[in-house]
């Protein structure tokens, strides 16, 4: 190996210490983290020199993993079910949904589209008939609704929803109730003789027009048949469930309609109806015992005078409610309307979504521009649309963002010297970290992980933004490499100098990440894990790929080829003198951990002939102390600095023909040394140093007063609206919907486990409680309770007192029931039941017990023979009540004429499994209002726990906002396990917690002052590079329709970057320069006592000066000397005497006074 030039190349009044003073310095200078940093660093080292002496391999290999994994995306699925997304798994949710599924199946029993009406102007009555005219123009358009589908028309009649339909013994009686029965739309218009048109059902007999429900008298029908077919049964449960004259007895809106009937109460007065008057208290259906719609179901914004009459309106609400695919599936299976087509569940589900797609459409389309009323439309396919469409990938706007960053990228490292030029490197940056980003996703598909809408809509740019941070760090360290560093061991100090802190970054990035994975909502559960996941790839791209095209590019630059045109050779290569350290005495070259800084005085001077800078020293040079303000003269004098290593002359016509323009030589780093630190920290005097730092202080203590106070403002929930794209048709009713109608369905869910018939007052009780809940929508008060318990006990009472009637009359006798009404001869056969299987029958207790007791309780034997009776009897009572038994009772036809005997035995139905209460809550704007909801409900079925009755709450609800019961606990104790594993991961690595955010600050020498400052410098460019970097990846989230991407991930990752940037820019230097901890380097080496007069600065810096006869344009050149602490042995370090020095190419150009290296180096083998 080459010797080191001699001595003489240093000043000669330089004097190296002697070998003993070293070891004493070094017992009281050496500390664990220090050993442990240089330690971990050398690991880092070794890694960078083998990927940069192999480093096509490595780029090749790491592309074609990388790619590999990015195949994964092909198997991605992206999750669009609400239920996947928000409820976690085994969770109490979770486990009552799968209880709910097994017993009752996949689909609830109907789906719901509705139709909302609202003023145009805000505020305006819409209790009128001209906006009812409108209300029902819009509502019959949509139920006109066909579709053709499989050969097939569907409309409304064929897939809605009936609730009820009875058993009829007559076979032309049950075709025509089938055809005419009417679909459960609940209107406003219900209250009216127009809400007929809205049914589609028509029958036919001979001698008479079509029957339709607008046309439909039921009372005048019944008794133009009886003649000719027995329907006393019929006529009894029609005048049970109270239909009366169903349509035809309602007033018309308009009077003087020609089919307006007769019947109507003012047909001949002609007299428009009150409107108010007419909707106060709700509407009927056809049966005004079992379907009563409420005020708050169809009307919203309602004002009322002081006696609570109903006075005026801001909205109007239809519901048509369909049946689910199942149902349609098995209402037409083996019909002969499908027999041809394959029917299948699948297709019923097509036919539904068809269906309800085209009902939005032309109920939104129904009404004219210029109308003075809005229609907004809704269905449950409108919203399956929307999240697949909130879960789609946006190409153009991926593609934008990353062309954005790849232009910032590349334009921000150009530099007007080609030889410091790195936009290459930014492109292909920028490029490597949208294929770790690809490959990590592509990972997450293979292992299983569910996208959804935050991996599409958000991943890709938070991840690019976090990614490219540590692009600009790798990048800027690269080029700031310490005076002297062999070209072979180039990439192995960048990794040695920056991998700590991408190291320490990124893991406690992917640790921040798995605990946010805590947190009990499985859609933030999987972009947690897939962000984590995620930044590993990029972790493992900037670590092991792009040294690869760093070195690549030392390739290039040291073949002195343009920068991004690299096919071209570089005009601007400059040829400069290498300043160098000088040999130690002890013949070893240094390997430690601690920087002299010295300052030379030089020449700049321009050959004519090349335009080449050569750096010059003076011939004759000796140390001489530096002045005392070290931050002011050193750091900060305009005429140099510790990056600007070739100062240009200013002057001669001569020489200003090689200066540069100040726009090549400003930079970030420029910025921060002569403008921002200055004014941050400069200290003229202590008084003008203090007050812009209590400026900051006060400023930031402010901002931080003014964020706790935020922080008890924060509240819990997400709306609807938040997750449909503003402006949109959906987005307008979900607005009115939740200002309007915020009414939820839900449902009281009795278990199994427990017996029914012996718990029926544990069950009223349960009722009563969950009914006193202040957001229950408690029922009008000439209504029953709408509960089948209620609607069972009920029935029971009515036949109770038929059978008392014809006994009393002697219409029904101990031995036959035949002359009784049918209600009298169906308690007559409940009442001889004994539920013993050997004797059945007991005719003596007829007279003896009631079918129910006089606390209003069914007796247990009888419970169960009794439900197989009701159900069977009351089809619309069963309806109305929502029961939805499981397991179902038996089927049983009452037969009043049978002679067997065989009809008196009536099979008990199964043990109850599964039965449910049905509720609407009301009045919940906020979540806190779900949460005090949720709470009641939960308190109401602990309680009924206690007594023996197994209940929980079912609805969206409790299925969407239950997660909030614990979501803050959830959230502490990820952020409190985040923070210890941040503390663990720096103390591990570092043994320090201060080292973590001040490795720069720690290692420099000097004053607090002083060592913020180089600590600003050093960082300010890579910090604010990587804060813009992440601004232009979230930037591209500010563009989308989704309020839910906007409010939640923009603002508040924009808001958190700008405040990162603040503080790690601004706060953090102000504290170190007032706070900081003392450094963790010292100066070795003193100068000569000989020479200086006056003691070392504070500072530690040395000057070399030049004697007066030196010409006054003259450069200052800044280099570093490394001394040695003699650390253990490192990984791939090696430690060679001075005499194995390898040779210092005097080409070399020398770079500015980077931050201490703290580990060791060895020599890396040449790059074959």
């Amino acid at each position: 190996m080459a010797r080191p030039p001699p001595l003489g190349e240093l000043p000669p009044g330089y004097t190296p210490p002697a070998r003993p003073a070293t070891p004493q310095i070094l017992a009281g200078s050496l500390k664990a983290p220090l050993w442990l940093r240089a330690y971990f660093q050398g690991l880092l080292f070794s890694l960078g020199c083998g990927i940069q002496r192999h480093c096509g391999k490595v780029l090749f290999l790491g592309l074609l993993a990388f790619g590999a994994l990015a195949l994964g995306l092909r198997v991605a699925i992206i999750e669009t079910d609400l239920e996947q997304l928000w409820v976690e798994a085994g969770s109490r949710v979770s486990q009552e949904l799968e209880y709910t599924k097994e017993k009752l199946g996949e689909e609830a029993a109907y789906t719901s589209q509705m139709l909302i009406q609202t003023p145009r102007q805000e505020g305006e009555n819409i209790l009128t008939p001209e906006a009812l005219d409108l209300h029902l123009q819009a509502a019959l358009t949509a139920s006109k609704v066909q579709v053709s589908l499989y050969g097939k028309s569907w409309d409304l009649n064929k897939i809605c929803y009936k609730s009820g339909v009875p058993l009829i013994e007559n076979g032309m009686i049950e075709r025509m109730i089938e055809k005419l029965f009417p679909c459960v739309i609940l209107t406003p218009l219900d209250c009216f003789w127009e809400g007929a048109k809205l049914q589609g059902g028509s029958a036919y007999l001979p001698g008479r027009p079509d029957i339709q429900w607008t046309n439909l008298d039921p009372e005048q029908l019944l008794e133009e048949l009886g003649p000719f077919a027995s329907l006393e049964g019929f006529r009894e449960l029609l005048d049970k469930a109270q239909v009366g004259q169903a349509y035809v007895g309602r007033p018309c809106l308009h009077p003087d309609d020609l089919h307006c009937p007769p019947s109507a109460p003012n047909h001949h007065s002609r007299q428009a109806p009150d409107v108010a008057q007419e909707l106060s208290g709700g509407c009927h259906g056809f049966s005004h015992k079992f379907m009563h719609w409420q005020e708050e179901l169809l009307l919203g914004g309602m004002a009322r005078d002081p006696q609570g009459q109903l006075l005026r309106a801001e909205a109007l609400q239809s519901t048509f409610l369909l049946m689910s695919p199942r149902q349609l599936y098995e209402h037409f299976r083996g019909d002969y309307q499908t027999h041809d087509i394959g029917w299948s569940e699948e297709q019923a589900g097509t036919v539904l979504q068809a269906w309800q797609r085209r009902f939005v459409q032309l109920a939104q389309e129904s009404l004219p521009e210029n109308a003075s009323q809005q229609i907004h439309a809704f269905s449950s396919t409108t919203l399956d649309d929307i999240l697949h469409a909130f879960s789609e990938v946006s190409a153009a706007r991926v593609v934008g963002g990353y062309l954005l960053m790849l232009a910032y990228a590349c334009v921000t490292m150009l530099r007007w010297d080609c030889a410091q030029s790195q936009g290459a490197v930014g492109l292909a940056g920028v490029l490597l970290v949208a294929l770790a980003v690809a490959s990590g996703l592509g990972l997450c598909a293979l292992l299983g992980i569910a996208f959804n809408a935050a991996t599409t809509q958000v991943l890709p740019f938070l991840a690019l933004g976090i990614g490219v941070d540590d692009i600009f760090l790798l990048a800027h360290a690269f080029t700031e490499a310490p005076s002297g560093t062999p070209l072979q061991e180039r990439t192995g100090e960048c990794l040695q100098r920056t991998g700590t802190s991408v190291t320490l970054t990124s893991i406690n990035n992917m640790v921040a990440f798995f605990m946010a994975a805590l947190v009990p909502i499985p859609a933030l559960r999987a972009f947690s894990l897939q962000a984590a996941i995620v930044v590993g790839c990029n972790f493992a791209a900037v670590m092991l790929v792009f040294p690869a095209v760093l070195s690549l590019d030392l390739h290039r630059r040291h073949c002195q080829r343009l920068d991004v045109l690299c096919c071209f050779s570089s005009p601007c290569s400059a040829r400069v003198i290498q300043i160098l350290p000088q040999e130690l005495g002890n013949g070893t070259v240094p390997v430690g951990i601690a920087h002299l800084t010295a300052t030379v005085q030089a020449f700049a001077h321009c050959e004519a002939s090349s335009q080449h800078v050569v750096t010059i020293l003076p011939p004759q040079a000796h140390l001489v102390p530096p002045p005392s303000d070290a931050l002011g003269s050193e750091l900060f004098s305009p005429g140099g600095s510790t990056r600007d290593l070739l100062g240009q002359e200013e002057g001669t016509g001569q020489k200003a023909a090689c200066k540069s323009l100040p726009c090549a030589r400003w930079n970030l780093a420029h910025f921060a040394r002569s403008q921002f630190a200055p004014l941050l920290l400069q200290s003229h005097t202590k008084l003008s140093r203090l007050f812009p730092q209590a400026v900051v202080l006060v400023l930031f203590g402010a901002l931080l007063g003014l964020s706790l106070y935020g922080a008890t403002l924060v509240q819990d929930g997400l709306a609807l609206t938040d997750v449909v794209p503003r402006g949109t048709k959906e987005h307008a009713f979900l607005s009115a919907q939740l200002r309007y109608f915020s009414l939820y369905e839900v449902a009281l869910v009795t278990q199994g486990g427990f017996d029914y018939a012996h718990s029926q007052r544990a069950l009223f009780d349960l009722h009563q409680r969950f009914s006193s809940l202040k957001a229950v929508l408690p029922p009008p008060a000439t209504q029953a309770p709408r509960t089948w318990l209620h609607y069972y006990r009920n029935w029971l009472q009515g036949i109770q007192a038929a059978f008392d009637q014809d006994w009393a009359s002697g219409r029904i006798t101990r031995h036959s029931y035949r002359n009784g009404s049918e209600d009298g001869a169906l308690a007559y056969k409940l009442l001889v039941q004994t539920g013993d299987a050997q004797e059945p029958l007991d005719f003596s207790q007829l007279t003896t017990r009631k079918l129910v007791d006089k606390e209003g309780l069914i007796p247990p034997e009888l419970f169960y023979m009794g439900l197989t009776v009701w159900v069977s009897s009351d089809p619309l009572g069963l309806a109305a009540s929502q029961a939805n038994f499981y397991p179902p009772p038996p089927e049983w036809l009452h037969d009043k004429y049978d002679t067997t005997g065989e009809n008196l035995r009536i099979p008990a139905a199964q043990p109850l499994e599964f039965a449910q209460f049905p509720f609407l809550l009301h009045g919940l704007q906020k979540t806190a209002d779900f949460v005090e909801a949720i709470e009641g409900a939960r308190a109401a079925c602990a309680e009924a726990g206690r007594a023996g009755v197994r209940a929980y709450p079912s609805g969206s609800p409790f299925l969407f906002w239950e997660q909030y019961l614990g979501l803050r606990r959830c959230f502490l104790l990820a952020v409190c396990i985040l923070l210890l594993c941040t503390f663990l991961v720096c103390a591990l690595l570092l043994l320090n917690p201060w080292t973590a955010a001040l490795i720069g600050f720690l290692t420099a020498q000097g004053s607090r002052n002083l060592r913020a400052a180089r600590a600003l410098e050093r960082t300010f460019a890579p910090v604010t590079d990587g804060a813009i970097s992440t601004l232009l990846g979230l930037l591209m989230l500010a563009g989308s329709n989704f309020d839910f991407i906007v409010r939640y991930f923009f603002v508040v990752l924009t808001i958190l970057t700008l405040l990162g940037l603040l503080h790690g820019l601004v706060l953090l230097p102000v504290l170190l320069s007032i706070l900081g901890p003392p450094p963790e380097v010292v100066q070795m080496y003193k100068e000569s006592t000989e020479v200086l007069s006056p003691p070392a600065p504070q500072g530690g810096g040395l000057r070399w000066g030049i004697s007066s006869t030196l010409p006054q344009s003259f450069a200052r050149v800044t280099t570093s000397m490394t001394v040695a602490l003699h650390p253990p042995p490192l990984p791939g370090a090696y430690i060679h005497p001075a005499s194995e020095e390898p040779a210092w190419s005097p080409a070399a150009t020398p770079a500015a006074n980077g931050p201490s290296n703290l580990g060791s180096r060895g020599l890396c083998p040449a790059t074959g």
